[in-house]
């Protein structure tokens, strides 16, 4: 019996295995039942580590699984890219006029509110700002962001009447969030969220663009039924819709844009009457014989020879809206002579779309002419706040469609 020790020891062994295996198949069910739970709730665990947890606990050692962790996780902070300018353009906008910055998100004062920048809006007027001379709102500063209207979405609020994630558009500047300071909130609208429109024509023919043409044609320059309409720049995001508004309204509409497919698109796309091509060698004759009757209204966009060539065309008693004269915008030249208002008899009368305040029935009746189809619009996006400039220059040679959109947010 020299082995009865070890056998009685080995009987011991194997009750106590069975023993565990028993109590084993018996948790076995449970633990399957558990696994799921457990298997959702670990991104959860995952994200509350990830939100601070690790962070807090660190010095006591806590929530370390792995020595080799820091004992702060870092966390990245936003930066906000800023577009300042540098220098004073004379003549074409380049990269070397401003200076790309980048700074901390502010803390948020009372009344102030943090814009973060989704589409900007690429206007003639971005270029008059860069300028230092008289004009109606003050020159950007040297080293100030570039001024620019925009949309944007709001992400922090201590605004009366603003809140988190509202839709608004403003001068929100090149640059990729607005702190909007409490005097500067009166220059924001909050955009309506029932328009069911594409970002970028809240910008255009449902925004500053669209309402540019819709008062000058309703109210600074009245067209009526019968009258022969001129707009210059009419492939435009404002001379575009123009040009439609005046075809509502029963006029006889005269486009002039540069190129054939320009004037293709606003025959055969926008429904004008006839389109002059101003790149062509008698493109003054062909105005000429487009306009029999004279010119009754003219929306002047461009100026110089271009404006001097629809003067001459103007039938007595005729009416100009004077939007921009962007032919001198990048050249600094004076104005044209403007003689012929005296032998004409002609009302020529310059209007700001600032001088409007934005108009809930003006936005509601283009957005209704958008939805039934008498208004069709069109936008030429581009991307990267970083190409601005470049962005910019397109307005003046043309190469693009509608309105121009700048997307400063990719995920807009």
């Amino acid at each position: 019996m020299k082995n009865r020790g070890g056998v009685i020891a080995s009987l011991r062994i194997a009750d106590r295995g069975s023993r565990i295996a028993d109590r084993g198949s018996r948790i076995a069910p449970r633990a399957s039942r558990l696994a799921p739970r457990a298997s959702r709730l670990a991104p959860r665990a995952s994200r509350e580590c990830d939100r601070g947890a690790l962070a807090a606990f660190a010095d006591a050692g806590a929530c370390r699984p792995f020595p080799f962790l820091p004992k702060v996780m870092p966390m990245s902070t936003p930066v906000n890219r800023q577009l300042r300018l540098k220098a004073r353009p004379d003549g074409r906008v380049g990269h070397e006029h401003f200076t790309l910055a980048e700074a901390p998100l502010p803390a948020l004062g009372p009344g102030e509110m943090l814009v973060r920048v989704l589409y900007l809006s690429m206007d003639p007027t971005n270029r008059v700002w860069m300028s230092d001379i008289p004009q109606y709102l003050p020159p950007v500063a040297i080293g100030d962001v570039m001024r620019a209207l925009g949309i944007g979405r709001v992400v922090a609020s201590n605004a009366p009447g603003f809140a988190e994630g509202d839709l608004v558009q403003g001068l929100v500047g090149w640059q990729d969030y607005a702190h909007v300071r409490a005097d500067e909130i009166a220059q924001y609208t909050k955009l309506p969220a029932a328009l069911g429109l594409p970002l970028p024509r809240l910008l255009g023919a449902c925004g500053m663009s669209g309402l540019t043409a819709y008062y000058g044609l309703t109210e600074i320059a009245p067209v009526q039924p019968g009258e022969t309409l001129v707009v210059s720049a009419a492939a435009g995001s404002v001379g575009s819709v123009a040009g439609q508004i005046g075809k509502i309204h029963g006029a006889r509409v005269v486009g002039i844009a540069g190129g054939a497919d320009k004037c293709r698109y606003l025959t055969d796309e926008l429904g004008f009457d006839a389109a002059v091509d101003y790149k062509s060698d008698d493109w003054k004759r062909a105005l000429k014989d487009a306009t029999p009757d004279g010119v009754h209204v003219s929306f002047e966009n461009v100026g110089g020879e271009i404006m001097r060539a629809v003067l001459s065309r103007m039938a007595i008693g005729g009416r100009v809206a004077l939007c921009g004269v962007i032919a001198n915008y990048n050249n600094g030249r004076p104005a044209d002579d403007v003689s012929v208002l005296i032998a004409k008899r002609l009302t020529m009368r310059g209007f700001l779309i600032l001088d409007y305040r934005k108009s809930r029935e003006a936005i509601a009746t283009l957005a209704g002419w958008l939805r039934d189809g008498r208004l069709k619009a069109e936008e030429t996006v581009a991307d990267g706040l970083t190409n601005a400039p470049d962005v910019l220059n397109r307005l003046f040679d043309g190469s693009h469609r509608g309105k121009l959109v700048l997307r400063v947010d990719p995920q807009a």
